[in-house]
């Protein structure tokens, strides 16, 4: 089975493949992802990493304890979820879906 296989190519691959995902993961972590709750009343951004890195909240919301809080924990709950899945596509079209290409599996 790996009579015919040029372990320096191999390496050389294993290489590429470290430095896209090191470039990737790097891209990923310095993007910002948004999700808003209650018609957009709370905004909450994070970036690729899923930190947080702001909450704009509307003044009407201030006096309302019980949906302000309802509400955070939905847009920091979707904004997360819409990083994750962002992350995945990326990856999946960085990397691409259907085998590992170079390998020719």
């Amino acid at each position: 089975m790996f009579e015919n296989m040029d372990l320096s190519k191999m390496s050389e691959m294993i290489s590429s493949v470290k430095e896209k995902v090191e470039a990737y993961e790097s891209e990923v972590a310095n993007k910002i992802y948004e999700a808003k709750a209650g018609g957009g009343m709370i905004s909450v951004k994070i970036n690729g990493n899923s930190e947080i890195q702001d909450i704009d909240i509307d003044d009407e919301l201030l006096s309302d304890k019980q949906s302000l809080q309802i509400l955070l924990i939905s847009a920091v709950n979707d904004a997360i979820a819409l990083a994750n899945e962002e992350k995945k596509k990326g990856a999946a079209q960085a990397f691409g879906l259907g085998g590992l290409g170079g390998f020719g599996l």
